[in-house]
């Protein structure tokens, strides 16, 4: 019976699981906000590419060099 009683304070005192979930969340936030800032940049780099195409197709100039193409 008392290396039961040992056993269940022991448990107690551990604190590695505790740990373990704090760095858990931790890690699952930073992957959220990689995930919305990836997501806000490319947005963003895909507006600047269309209005480049947009600005290059009003001048007569297309991506593949012929008038008229699309890019």
């Amino acid at each position: 019976m008392k290396w039961l009683i040992d056993e269940a304070r022991q448990f107690h005192a551990d604190e590695n699981g505790a740990a373990m979930v704090e760095y858990s969340i931790l890690i699952g936030i930073i992957a959220a906000a990689s995930i919305v800032a990836v997501l806000a940049i490319g947005g963003w780099v895909s507006s600047q590419f269309t209005g480049l195409c947009a600005n290059l197709n009003g001048k007569g100039i297309t991506a593949a060099g012929a008038a008229g193409g699309t890019c």
